[in-house]
């Protein structure tokens, strides 16, 4: 396990299920894009690399976890979240990314973890979202399961916020095969009250980190392969760099 503070960002390079044992609870929200074992219905189709059932091109590192049949995939969601329950303080948000084919399984996996369950966020991805071919419907969005550990209390500086989120992928941003746009992220910040730790099993690139940072407020982010865990270390150390010059 490797591990790095900057500035108010802790990050780990390690796996999941070892790493969130050795965390110190009091954590305000988990907000996080586990792989999704997903890209087809049949065995062989899970196991292909995800370069090749999301992108269709190997332009990006492959990351791994990406395989698990439906049953293993929805036994080890429920693992982690169970875990991470008991680092969050009473009330916590959790916002947990899925494709349309893990939604069903999700919302199972977050409530067998202890959450309680209050809804989805749709993220439009707009037209720009690439479409298999001419007879289907553009799979145009993705989802966020969210939900809280127990009763959630009146949120003080805002809301009730947006259930759709519009934006699109720009691939210029991109620096993992399926990061999230750091605007999609910015916008699932806003229930959150200043101050805020927030807690990323699957950082990825650091895309929720970023705004968390911009805010001022605290991140602690998971990440398996050494390769993006690099790449999320340069990117905050950049942002956490620009924002002490302003």
């Amino acid at each position: 396990m490797q591990k790095q503070i900057i500035g108010n960002a802790t990050l780990y390079c390690g796996d999941v299920l070892e790493v969130l044992p050795t965390l110190t609870p009091g954590f305000d929200a988990v907000i996080t894009d586990p792989p999704y074992s997903s890209g087809g219905l049949h065995k062989g189709q899970r196991a292909a690399a995800p370069s090749e059932k999301y992108t269709g091109n190997n332009n990006y590192a492959e990351f791994s976890g990406d395989n698990r049949d439906q049953r293993s995939w929805a036994f080890w969601c429920s693992h982690w979240l169970g875990m991470t329950t008991r680092l969050v303080r009473p009330g916590a948000y959790f916002m947990i990314f899925s494709d349309w084919r893990q939604l069903p399984t999700l919302t199972d996996a977050i409530q067998a973890g202890g959450v309680l369950w209050r809804g989805l966020i749709v993220w439009d991805k707009t037209l720009s979202s690439r479409a298999p071919h001419t007879g289907y419907f553009r799979h145009q969005a993705e989802y966020v399961v969210w939900g809280s550990l127990g009763k959630l209390d009146q949120c003080q500086h805002g809301g009730p916020f947006p259930g759709v989120i519009v934006e699109r992928v720009n691939p210029a941003e991109k620096l993992h095969m399926t990061a999230k746009p750091v605007r999609v992220m910015e916008q699932l910040m806003k229930p959150l009250a200043p101050g805020a730790h927030v807690l990323d099993p699957f950082m990825g690139s650091a895309s929720t980190a970023i705004p968390v940072l911009a805010r001022g407020d605290s991140f602690t982010g998971i990440e398996l392969s050494q390769h993006y865990f690099d790449i999320a270390c340069a990117r905050i150390e950049k942002a956490v760099a620009e924002q002490a010059q302003v």
